[in-house]
């Protein structure tokens, strides 16, 4: 198994919105082959902002990356950029392999 994993750092004030555009898109996910589950999880809340990660697993490393060249990618990311705004810088990526549990 592998996970996926986005660290956002969303700008104090932009929570709310960062919230719903997550919750109200189309992921793309649902039918994608070696897909599991995907889950927003909201952290601390720090200086400037309130630290998020996206968290998705799969059932191998393999089957992510070839998601990530897909087309459900791309329409999933299409409108990425119209909410820079919210965001101190990109997302931070890190990707794990399961090595127990889970």
């Amino acid at each position: 198994m592998y996970v996926a994993m986005n660290r956002f750092r969303v700008a104090k004030g932009a929570e709310e919105a960062f919230e719903t555009l997550w919750r109200e898109r189309d992921s793309h996910l649902e039918g994608t082959p070696g897909f599991l589950e995907f889950a927003m999880l909201r952290g601390p809340v720090s200086g400037d902002h309130t630290l998020y990660i996206s968290q998705s697993r799969w059932t191998s490393e393999a089957v992510f990356r070839d998601w990530m060249t897909s087309d459900s990618f791309r329409k999933a990311h299409r409108d990425a950029g119209s909410a820079k705004d919210m965001y101190l810088g990109p997302p931070n990526f890190e990707g794990f392999e399961v090595l127990e549990g889970i």
